[in-house]
């Protein structure tokens, strides 16, 4: 892998993972479009371990807090909130575990992406529609957690969008934008912490090379402009730009594969 695909990548994944237009997909279909080699799923790890990098770099503080106040004062807001983190990562990592083999191969297949980035667009669009956008994370309950790590379970097929179904299913619940990427963000820490100590253990000391870090660089400082872009864009904006790049971005897929 040259330098300049590993930049690629990690730029991918740095947008991809906290915009909800999906890595997975990302990383899986630009080998499909400009002719390389697929990286493989050690790679992509690795690149998840940079924006892990980015979401605990941005969140640190919160995390403190949250961890802190769920063990001493678990009742109140903040302490709650590990709780309801913990309680809506299991859905996801159920699916991880019980789907890992088809997430590996079928779902990766660039007709499935491209159906499933048009489809969940189609879901954004309307969870963005109907959002009341009132509420706020002081105001979640259990029942609430659970749904949206049911909705983020749904990432195991890329195109869908971890970051998109977190969102799409805070906003149902009548969230704010801005308050459900918050969450979203903080939701992604455990499972993607889950899944690359899941899939680290395939990388050898070998694999670890110059484009290896550059990757994991790269999707590091990338993720964490993306976080602070989101979170700034949706306090006065909508998602609909990125349900038209999901939608477009299906079509080229879809239009590709055919010819």
């Amino acid at each position: 892998m040259s330098y300049l695909q590993a930049i690629v990548l990690g730029c991918l994944q740095g947008l991809g993972e906290f915009l909800p237009i999906s890595s997975s997909a990302h990383l899986v279909i630009a080998p499909f479009f400009l002719g390389w080699h697929y990286q493989g799923l050690q790679y992509d790890v690795m690149l998840h371990l940079g924006t892990l990098v980015a979401v605990v770099a941005f969140f640190w503080k919160d995390w403190i807090k949250i961890i802190t106040a769920g063990f001493s004062h678990p009742r109140r807001p903040d302490g709650r909130l590990l709780w309801y983190i913990v309680l809506a990562t299991i859905p996801g990592a159920l699916a991880g575990f019980l789907l890992e083999k088809k997430a590996e191969t079928i779902f990766r297949q660039p007709w499935v992406i491209a159906l499933s980035l048009v489809f969940f667009s189609l879901i954004i669009f309307l969870a963005d529609r109907l959002a009341r956008n009132q509420k706020e994370l002081n105001s979640l309950t259990s029942t609430e957690a659970l749904l949206i790590g049911l909705a983020q379970s749904l990432a195991i097929i890329p195109g869908a969008s971890r970051s998109g179904m977190t969102i799409m299913a805070a906003l149902f619940l009548g969230y704010k934008r801005q308050n459900a990427a918050r969450f979203s963000f903080l939701l992604a820490t455990p499972l993607i912490i889950g899944a690359a100590l899941l899939e680290m253990r395939k990388i050898t000391f070998l694999q670890i090379n110059g484009p290896f870090l550059v990757g994991f660089l790269t999707s590091a400082a990338v993720g964490f402009i993306s976080i602070k872009f989101l979170l700034s864009f949706l306090k006065n904006k909508n998602l609909i730009p990125f349900v038209a790049y999901r939608l477009l971005l299906g079509a080229a897929i879809l239009l590709k594969y055919i010819i």
